[in-house]
């Protein structure tokens, strides 16, 4: 099966289903040295689990992360690092009554017609459980990251229809974990609560947008031909279950600008650094970074799977309906937000071990 590796010095692997025995992955290229501090793995872990509050999936997983490879002495040795986590609460007959139905805008038809055959345990493979592993991979990136001092923080931008103002940016990432929402404003984090558990008692689902920003990332990460660093960030974003869109900086506003207000004119401090004046660009312009602030949004639908009841039609064609037992969440965006970073964090340290090749800057690792 094609299409499980990201990365091109960093990379990942992954592997496993939704109710399989477990999911795991090989992370490659990570430096030597980086000192591991387990709690701060499982606490990182912790933020995307399952089960974690009223508005999110009831099925219920530690997420205990085993490093199977790659650590000696609790330090990093710059050999591959093996990560396994066991399923707990994994309930595969939840799902017997539609294995052979097709459910409205999930991958089963998709995967019926590439592969011949699904799994239709929580959609196997096509299961944001696969996403655990790329929030485990992501400590070993961000430990690289601190080194560095760039720091990533995603909240969510709105719920349906509520929204935090278009030109928000957030600075404390304390203000991300004072609700279960993770929208950094309370009041209106309150109402976002509410409108989650109201769609949860109706059976239904509701979709939004994730914010993001990267600070202090140095200028000149990203290829200015295919590897674009936007690009790079869109491919991440993309990949993750339930997104729909992605825009950076302006974005789609940036549309009814003029260019003369649009551009970011360039002005220097008493020390000789230079910065913009504005940052329409979002930090990348060319497809490299250019050391303002990276700030992106990412969309992400309604969740697929609901309690109502759904017309559909079954492998062979003949109609029928379904109504889904599984534990799903409400909306997908108060757990996608690590996931989120852990997305930029991968991309943005890939970025950063290869400027080397430019640089010769062996001090990034």
């Amino acid at each position: 099966m094609a299409g499980n590796l990201f990365g091109k010095i960093i990379t990942l692997k992954t592997f496993g289903e939704s109710h399989g025995k477990g999911i795991g992955g090989i992370l490659d290229g990570i430096p030597p040295g980086l000192e591991i501090d387990l709690d701060a793995l499982q606490k990182k872990m912790d933020r995307r689990r399952p089960g974690q509050s009223g508005i999110t999936t009831a099925r219920s997983e530690p997420d205990k992360v085993e490093l199977m490879s790659g650590i000696y002495n609790g330090q990093t040795t710059g050999m591959p690092i093996g990560l396994l986590i066991f399923n707990k609460d994994a309930k595969p007959a939840d799902y017997e009554n539609i294995k052979t139905v097709f459910r409205p805008s999930h991958a089963d038809y998709t995967y019926s017609k590439k592969y011949g055959l699904r799994d239709p345990s929580g959609g196997g493979r096509s299961s944001a459980r696969e996403t655990a592993l790329r929030v485990a991979a992501s400590y070993f990136t961000d430990l690289l990251l601190e080194k560095h001092g760039v720091e990533i923080i995603a909240y969510v931008h709105s719920v349906k229809h509520l929204s935090l103002p278009p030109d928000f940016s957030i600075r404390d990432s304390s203000e991300v974990q004072e609700n279960e929402v993770r929208c950094p404003d309370p009041a209106l984090a309150a109402e976002m609560k509410a409108m989650i558990k109201e769609a949860k008692e109706e059976g239904d689902t509701l979709g939004g947008t994730i914010g993001c920003e990267v600070f202090n990332c140095p200028a000149g990460l990203g290829e200015p031909v295919f590897d674009k660093l936007q690009a790079d960030l869109a491919k991440a974003m993309l990949s993750i279950n339930a997104c729909k869109g992605f825009e950076y900086g302006s974005g789609f506003q940036g549309t009814l600008l003029k260019g003369s207000e649009h551009n970011d004119e360039f002005t220097s401090n008493d020390d000789g650094e230079i910065t913009t004046k504005t940052n329409f660009s979002g930090g990348i312009q060319g497809g490299i970074s250019n050391g303002m602030p990276i700030y992106f949004k990412v969309a992400f639908k309604p969740v697929s799977t609901l309690q109502k009841k759904q017309e559909s039609v079954d492998s062979e064609g003949q109609k029928t309906s379904l109504a889904v037992k599984g534990r799903h969440d409400p909306c997908v965006l108060p757990r996608a937000v690590p996931i989120v970073e852990a997305m930029t964090s991968l991309v943005i340290a890939d970025h950063l071990l290869r400027n080397n090749v430019y640089t010769g800057d062996q001090s990034q690792t």
